[in-house]
């Protein structure tokens, strides 16, 4: 079977449709005019909420006006990335932002136990949201806010950004085609190496942090340096591991190319190989997802530096006619007896703000590459792989309400507790 990808299909008919914004005129200064500008804050600073500062800033019809964190050290490396002709407001507190009416839309890029009661608040407020992954620091919340998105008629986007990249898009096309015939299995690879934190005494936490506010709706905890800056991801607290760190890109996208949603069952194993320190979450994960007709394999390895079947991280699709693969230097096609093709470069991250930002301006939230709806169910199969690893068994799931069944145990980690204060927006 000879493939031709829809590139050069389209080039080789001479019908290509190249779909073009219509970017509004610019000023001497390079920006759209003030009423064609999206108003725009980041909240969480962390390595990528100063992407997403810097990203959304070098948008001419958007305006990074609001910089918001915890810690003070954050917002003044933020500063630097989101250049502009005005000064952004630098917000300690995130509901100062969400209580200012001409903000427009806000990127949620805290730690994951806040992305849901944020989201949902700025949602309140009547914000467009772009969320980072996981969009939910468990399922309940997934729910939760993939129903408050839908009534409240706002743009939720999350940040699984491979969804808004042209050569896994074209991928996906070509997958559900039939361009590698049946596809009965995928594979989700997480294979790379994450050094040990070590062990952290408890201590003040930095000047001029409100640690209280970091914590939010988490219990009570000393602050330590493992649980503070990305190490945070470690600790069920406030994380949910690399399986919704790093491997939800795979997942998503290994999802998205069989067309699976919620599984039949989940069955995981995994644990702690390599790590004696204070991580809580495990370095070594197998996930196995049922469908009817289809397998979704999730490997995870932390302490591999070198790649498997040619990738760190990255997706395999096994069909009858050979097989699709995604990693981060593209996507590539082999087909029984036939040399390698190369579908296109992978997904930046870029593309999936400037597709957000254009679904904000016309407020059509059926036009997100990643919307929530979506996003809430590669978040909740993150959630159903550490669940099936912490109880260790099988998970039996109602597809349709994403419920274990007769698992009480299992069913509890399907939510948490909320911190007096700190509880969810209605």
């Amino acid at each position: 079977m000879k493939i031709e990808t829809r590139r050069a299909f389209l080039k080789t008919t001479g019908t290509a449709c190249v779909a073009t914004l219509a970017l509004p005129a610019l000023s001497a200064a390079g920006q759209a005019p003030a009423s064609e500008r999206v108003r725009h804050a980041v909240i969480g600073l962390g390595g990528q909420g100063r992407h997403h500062a810097q990203i959304f800033a070098s948008f001419p019809d958007c305006e990074v006006v609001a910089l918001c964190d915890v810690d003070p050290e954050q917002i003044k490396k933020a500063l630097a990335k989101a250049p502009g002709s005005a000064k952004p407001e630098q917000v300690s507190d995130f509901r100062r932002v969400l209580d200012n009416p001409s903000i427009d839309s806000v990127s949620v890029v805290t730690p994951d136990h806040w992305h849901t009661p944020i989201a949902l608040a700025a949602l309140k407020a009547g914000k467009h949201v772009y969320v980072e992954k996981p969009c939910a620091h468990n399922i309940r919340e997934a729910m939760l806010l993939k129903e408050a998105a839908r009534k409240s008629g706002k743009c939720v986007q999350q940040g699984t950004q491979g969804r808004s990249g042209p050569a896994l898009q074209e991928a996906v096309e070509f997958l559900r085609g039939g361009g590698i015939g049946k596809v009965r299995m995928a594979k989700a690879i997480n294979h790379q190496l994450r050094e040990p934190i070590g062990r952290a005494p408890e201590s003040d936490p930095p000047a001029g942090v409100n640690y209280d506010m970091w914590l939010g709706p988490a219990p009570k905890h000393p602050f330590t340096k493992n649980r503070w800056h990305y190490e945070w991801h470690w600790f069920w607290d406030y994380g949910c591991g690399d399986i919704a760190n790093d491997g939800i890109h795979q997942i998503d996208q290994a999802r998205w190319g069989l067309g699976a949603g919620i599984p039949k069952a989940v069955s995981a194993s995994g644990g702690q190989l390599f790590y004696r320190d204070d991580h809580e979450t495990p370095d070594t994960q197998v996930v196995t997802y049922e469908y009817d007709d289809c397998y979704l394999l999730y490997e995870m390895r932390l302490w591999t530096d070198y790649k498997l079947e040619g990738h760190d991280n990255g997706v395999v699709f096994y069909g009858e006619n050979g097989k699709l693969e995604i990693g981060r230097d593209g996507v590539d096609v082999t087909l029984i007896g036939e040399p390698k093709k190369n579908l296109g470069p992978y997904a930046d991250i870029g593309a999936h703000a400037r597709g957000f930002l254009d679904c904000v301006k016309a407020n059509k939230p059926d036009g997100l590459a990643g919307g929530i709806e979506e996003g809430a169910i590669s978040t909740a199969l993150c959630h159903l792989g550490n669940i099936a690893t912490r109880v260790n068994r099988k998970l039996e799931i109602n597809p349709s309400t994403w419920e274990c069944v007769n698992d009480p145990a299992a069913q509890k980690l399907y939510s948490r507790e909320y911190r007096a204060g700190y509880e969810l927006p209605a």
